[in-house]
Formats: structure tokens, sequence, C-alpha cells
């Protein structure tokens, strides 16, 4: 569960009152507290006690390490929950923190003003709170993540509500470098992240026009682009940001086979290839997958073809929901690509193994509901494209509770409906 942003001056007895929500929901599958719960954190979809219980008890088991929680959740389990919620490593550090909060001068508070200008793109507040407290530019939060105030200009990994960029991203972070920001700080998020990670894999900056400005100003103030262990391309290509992963692969990022495949590096990619079209001993199997995968999503249609020359199995199953090449391409957009894996045969019908969806309902999720990034695609040629190749959309699906606005937007969309008929956009 996301927490919802705290009151302004918040008290213990509220956080207790949520944990005792949390323990008769488990215990009793009460449903005021049920009610209470949804008002408060505000799910996507109503719980139900069973969701919930699950949920809280898988919880408790990554928390505390114990394979088997115990049936009933007691009110320490209940705190816990609450205080990982709300990005707290214990209660006790939930209640440190509603403390000084409540004390109007206290460093957290000063800290927590500073971070609403970051996120809120107000200058004027943030060069006061600076001038007249230099030290919280190397302030950290007392979440788990201990984000510094530049971190938060990602918009990734610290709490759901303060994920925002604001047109004036760029004046922001600018502003907290000539500061004395460290641009290579690392905040714990993600098991250790440095601004410039943050901001390249977020989708924040990228819907507000700054992501590239952003790690364009963080590269001049020295930001290094992969860390030890970490490849910045394919932690970009993994979160959907093929511009992010690009624009740091021009910059001279490290590249292994599946970061060169999903920024269209065919020259870099045919290295990692025998003459016999066997992999070098400096890739492997589960890299070509990947590669494979990101050359299809992100429309990189000459690495696709020369990974198929290779002999690469085109309608193997990959990670995560053993969908096929087909659908990667389909819910990107890319004709072409598209065009290429039905010409060598790629299987039109074939269900990935976790939303049991075809390569054309893929298009259509891609096109009505996917990542912004994925907006730019072809998708009406596309879906032509898998019509004429004998795909059918299945109505139970697009009926589905969950996709009933997809639908709708389907049926309201006369370019769409044309598509699905096979005819060719002109």
């Amino acid at each position: 569960m996301d927490a919802t942003e705290p009151a302004a001056q918040p008290t213990l007895d509220q956080y207790e009152k949520l944990a005792e929500d949390v323990a008769s929901a488990c215990n009793s599958g009460s449903t005021e507290a049920l009610r209470r719960l949804e008002d408060y954190y505000k799910p996507r979809h109503p719980l139900t006690a069973d969701e919930i219980r699950e949920r809280t008890r898988q919880q408790l088991s990554r928390l505390s390490g114990a394979k088997h929680p115990a049936t009933e959740i007691s009110v320490d389990d209940a705190r816990l929950i609450v205080a990982h919620s709300h990005g707290f490593e214990s209660w006790s550090k939930l209640a440190e923190y509603i403390a000084a909060m409540n004390q109007p001068h206290s460093s957290v508070s000063r800290f927590e003003s500073a971070v609403e200008a970051v996120i809120t793109g107000d200058l004027t507040t943030l060069k006061a709170l600076l001038h007249k407290n230099p030290e919280l530019i190397g302030a950290r939060s007392m979440r788990s993540h201990h984000a510094t105030l530049l971190h938060y200009v990602g918009a990734n990994g610290v709490e759901d509500y303060r994920q925002k960029t604001p047109r004036n991203a760029v004046e922001v972070a600018k502003l907290l470098l000539e500061a004395g920001a460290d641009v290579n700080s690392m905040a714990d998020m993600y098991r250790g992240s440095t601004t410039l990670g943050l901001v390249a894999t977020s989708v924040h900056p990228m819907v507000a026009g700054v992501q590239i400005p952003l790690l364009e100003l963080l590269l001049e103030h020295g930001a290094r682009i992969d860390d030890p262990g970490q490849s910045a391309v394919n932690g970009c290509l993994a979160n959907g940001r093929g511009e992010a992963a690009a624009f740091l692969a021009e910059r001279g990022a490290r590249l292994d086979l599946e970061g060169a495949a999903g920024v269209g590096r065919l020259d870099v990619v045919r290295r990692f290839f025998n003459d016999d079209s066997s992999l070098k001993e400096n890739a492997t199997p589960e890299q070509l997958r990947s590669a494979f995968a990101w050359a299809c999503q992100f429309g990189r249609t000459e690495v696709v073809e020369f990974l198929l020359h290779t002999g690469f199995e085109m309608n193997t199953r990959l990670r995560h929901d053993g969908q096929t090449g087909l659908h990667w391409a389909a819910y990107g957009g890319h004709a072409e690509t598209v065009e290429l894996l039905l010409n060598r045969g790629a299987a039109v019908d074939a269900r990935d193994e976790t939303y049991e969806g075809t390569a054309l309902e893929w298009a259509l999720y891609g096109w009505g509901e996917g990542a912004p990034e994925a907006t730019r695609g072809d998708y009406y040629r596309v879906v032509a494209l898998l019509v004429s190749a004998g795909a059918t959309a299945d109505p139970a699906w697009l009926a589905h509770p969950y996709r009933e606005k997809l639908g709708e937007k389907v049926q309201a969309d006369t370019s769409m409906l044309s598509a699905l008929k096979g005819e060719m956009p002109e």
C-alpha cells in the first residue's frame, strides 16, 4: 500500500488508528476497517479482506525475513506495515519523524519544506530556505530512501505523492547544484541510486519534457553515467525509457549485448557474435533473449533482423510475462518491426503467459493505455498488419472490467475500427 500525503501536523494517534484498522481488516475482515483503509490509501481497485490479508503477510515476510508469518496479525506487525507504507524503516522512525514535524523550526520540518519547493518548482521559496539554512543542501530525508533534495528532482523512488516533475525542473536542479549539491551522491532506493540514474529511468521528467535537458545538466556538473555493477542504459530500457537510453549511449555509457540491441547499435551487437553466429564468451543466452526483447520493444528493426539471422528463435518466450518479440513490437507501435516479424512467420495469435493477451491485444493496450513513450508509435498500421495476418481481438478481453475504458476508446475511434478490419491507414 502506498501512503497518501500526511497531514501538515500529523499525530502518532492517527497512525495508531490506521494500524488498528490494518490488524482488524486482516484478522476479522472488518468491513468498516476496510472502508477506512480504502479512504486513506485510495487503492486503484477496491480492497477485499483476503487481498489485504495476503498483501500484509507478503510484506511482513519481506520485512521480517520470516517465510511463514503468523496467521494472526499483531499490533506490532500492523505498526510495521503502516510505517513501511509511509517510507519508514520502523515504527520508532515514524514516531520520531512525527515528533520532529510538529516542531516548526526543526531540521526535519525545514527539509520537508525544501522538498515541497523542489517538487513544485517554487524557486523563490527554495532560494530563501537555502540562503537561511545552507546545511539543507546536504541534508537527507528521514525516510528509508534517505534522499537529498537533488534526488527528489528525479521523481523516482521517493514517496509516490512526491513523484512530480515541474516544468522548471532544470532550473531547480541548477539551483541545487550551484548551492553545492553532490551530483554523484547515492540515495538508498533501488539498492543505491544517483540523481542521474533516477532521472534517466523515471517517467515523470519524460512526460514533462525535461528528461534529456536534466541529464545534460547533470553530466555538465560531473555526474557519472555508470556505477560499478550497474548499466545505466539497461536500467533505462528496463523502465521503458528508450530515449534516455539512447542519449546515455551516445554520451559513452557502457553497452553490453542487450543494451546495444535496445538502443539500435548494430555495430556493437555484431561484436558479441563469432563468424559462425554463435555467441562469444562475453555474452550469455539470457542477454541474447533480453537483446531480442528490447530490440523489438524499441523498434530496432535492423537489430531484430540480424538476431534472427543468427538463428534466434522468433517465438521464444521472453521475460517477464512469457511474451514474444511480436508482442513487444506491437505494444510499442513499431510497424516496421511488426511487418518484419510477420513476414518471417511470427505466431500471430500466441498469448503471453501472464495477461493472456495476443500481440494485437498488446497493440491495443499500448495505443490506449501504454507508457507515454509508446504513444509515438504507428498503432493503426500495426493493428491493420496484425489483422491482415489473421489476428483477431477477443471481445471478452476488451470487455474485462480493467479494460472497459480501452474498449470504449476503441469504439469511439473510427481509424482504429478501420484498422481492426485490416484497412491500412492512408
